[in-house]
């Protein structure tokens, strides 16, 4: 492979154009609940109005119920004022379940897409971006907008029916007072506009610090990279660097917390300090002969001012929440707009049943500048060029070459981990490109050096291939890869958890667990990507034995190292350079002398009829004698 990242993916630079569209786009995200979000508009409409009503009815009682002495009056006026009271509660909390229900629903919405986005990306962006990021994108990023989604539509409602109802009602009582009321009100819109635009910045900044200290965290307390760290003396050191990175989140949490907290706070005391200038004014009129107002108007208006108060102070704070949330529904879009450059077409094609037939026809294949595949003008060297092979159905093919050659880049097409940039690959002559998903995943089977395994037991390891597989058939699997004996020794069976990436497991048990779950498949066409390169020879000599049982009947192309894996391949291809440079039969191609010959001739007192690793070989030296193996049933 030639992809060897250094950096993580950066995105776009953001456009100063984008907000507008970018709250299009979130409002899109709600289409779907359109109608619950119609009955919470209901409920708070109701809730508005029903709870404006009360000040009204308080005007009533100060100013004739209990001057005059009206008893009965009196009564049914605290009443409807306690009534009001449990409407708007029971209102309230209706809203506040639908609405927190859509929000999650929408978080629920994103977080699936964002998967299966990066589900469909191809291999290249993995390779360029550090596993922390991709997770933060998903938890950190979306989980950050829990509030938003959740709480901001409803309390913008909410807010604005309040006001506006409000502001109506002191009309009514009094445009005067409104006016002094209402006279701050185009400043503080602006302060907060000025705020949000503020947070929304330092909350960029926040979202990245705490995705590189999440990659941070991934990469170095995992398994592999705790046992790197210890065994180079690097503890205390990457204690450090986690120390540093904490410290920068530490700094920003506090810039976003604290971020217009003074001008919204001198907006609050303003806010708090108007019913004080309200008295101050109807005082001042009476006391210059001004118009009067009656004790309950007053008192009536200012309980509306304060009713305001809160509303507007919550939809001020909404538009800062609007504004800072739009960084982090930016950083979600971004990966939902990356270009997926492996699909299916428009009407893909079906395989019933697969015969198995492989062929590579005049075959090229480029990585852009960047790492990605594709023939555009930005491409690099080619990695293979011109490859033309045919594998028929049953049948095995062994590729060789050096490191850097293009094997793994050949093996790696067939599944369409990455598509040709000229020619074509077919199975049972059908463009692979042209092959519906499905098809093409119950076709090829792929076994790698590198064996993954979940932190899960071994048979839920195993049903990974087939989640509807018996107990029967996954210890079927398991005997056929001959890990079935080990397995029953341990004290839990089929039911041990494997640990992180399977470090419970020697190398060699991860990789007959790996076949096995190759096995429960069942694929008519097998990719061996240099499975047991990295073995020692005990080891990989019962994993080749496993190899070669899970070969038989099965059209087998083998990515390889060592000698012992392809000298009894129906054809063996020498690639250099990413081109075609040799092909035939061990026999036949030691005869010929040429490169191949060359390759396993690299020591020139090495005993070809053995199975030593050829001299390219990354894996252990054992002596030579010890890595004989015997004959498959197909050699023979």
């Amino acid at each position: 492979m030639r992809i060897h990242a250094e950096t993580d993916w950066t995105p776009p630079p953001p456009d100063p154009d984008q907000p507008p569209a970018q709250i299009g786009r979130i409002l899109r995200l709600f289409r779907p609940y359109r109608g619950r979000l119609a009955v919470v508009g209901l409920l708070v409409c109701a809730a508005s109005l029903v709870g404006v009503a009360s000040p009204f009815l308080l005007r009533e009682i100060l100013d004739t119920a209990i001057p005059e002495g009206r008893t009965g009056l009196l009564s049914l006026l605290a009443l409807g004022m306690i009534l009001i009271a449990v409407v708007t509660s029971v209102f309230g909390v209706l809203q506040t379940l639908i609405s927190t229900t859509v929000g999650q629903r929408v978080m629920h919405d994103l977080r699936t897409a964002v998967y299966a986005q990066l589900q469909r990306m191809p291999l290249a962006f993995f390779t360029r971006t550090r596993t922390g990021e991709v997770q933060s994108r998903i938890a950190n990023d979306i989980g950050g907008m829990q509030a938003t989604v959740t709480s901001t539509a409803t309390s913008l409602v909410s807010n604005l029916t309040a006001v506006v109802a409000t502001v109506a009602a002191m009309l009514a009582l009094d445009w005067r007072l409104t006016a002094v009321s209402l006279l701050l009100l185009p400043v503080f819109v602006w302060i907060s506009r000025r705020v949000g635009r503020e947070r929304k910045k330092i909350t960029t900044q926040r979202q990245k610090q705490m995705a590189a200290m999440a990659a941070t965290v991934t990469e170095s307390l995992s398994v592999s990279g705790i046992l790197l760290g210890r065994t180079m003396g690097r503890a205390d050191s990457l204690t450090r660097s986690f120390e540093v990175e904490s410290e920068r989140l530490v700094d920003l949490e506090v810039r976003a917390s604290m971020a217009g907290r003074w001008r919204m706070a001198s907006v609050s005391i303003v806010m708090a300090a108007m019913p004080a200038l309200l008295y101050w004014a109807a005082g001042f009129a009476l006391q210059t002969g001004g118009p009067a107002l009656s004790i309950g108007t007053l008192v009536a208006f200012v309980s509306l001012q304060q009713g305001l108060f809160r509303p507007a102070v919550s939809l001020l704070s909404t538009g800062v929440q609007i504004q800072t949330s739009l960084a982090l529904f930016q950083r979600i879009f971004e990966y939902l707009d990356l270009p997926v450059d492996i699909t299916e077409t428009e009407r893909p094609v079906r395989l019933e049943r697969i015969r198995g037939e492989v062929r590579f026809e005049n075959v090229s294949f480029h990585y852009d500048r960047d790492g990605r595949a594709g023939g555009g003008p930005e491409r690099g060297v080619p990695t293979l060029d011109g490859i033309d092979i045919t594998v028929p159905a049953g049948s095995s093919l062994a590729v060789v070459g050096a490191t850097g050659s293009g094997k793994s880049t050949l093996s790696y097409l067939v599944p369409r981990l990455y598509d040709v940039t000229g020619g074509r690959v077919t199975l049972d002559g059908v463009d692979v490109r042209d092959l519906d998903f499905d098809s093409l995943a119950r076709a090829v089977g792929v076994v790698s050096q590198e064996t993954y395994l979940f932190h899960a037991s071994v048979a839920d390891n195993l049903r990974f291939a087939r989640p509807d597989a018996t107990d029967a058939e996954i210890e079927a699997a398991a005997k056929a890869a001959q890990i079935h004996d080990h397995i029953a020794s341990l004290p839990d069976g089929y039911d041990t958890l494997v640990g992180e990436r399977g470090y419970r497991f020697s190398g060699g048990e991860k990789q007959r667990l790996a076949l096995a779950r190759t096995i429960l498949r069942d694929p008519p066409v097998l990719i061996l990507d240099e499975a047991t390169s990295a073995l020692d020879t005990r080891t990989e000599h019962a994993v080749q034995q496993a190899v070669d049982e899970l070969s038989e009947g099965r059209t087998t192309i083998t990515i390889a190292h060592r000698l012992s894996t392809v000298r009894d391949a129906d054809q063996i291809v020498v690639l250099d350079g990413g081109r075609i440079v040799e092909r035939g039969r061990h026999a036949d191609l030691l005869a010929r002398g040429g490169r191949y010959a060359a390759l396993v001739r690299g020591d020139t007192h090495l005993d070809t009829t053995a199975a030593p690793p050829l001299p390219w070989d990354g894996g252990a030296t054992a002596p030579r004698e010890a890595r004989v193996r015997p004959a498959s049933p197909r050699s023979a």
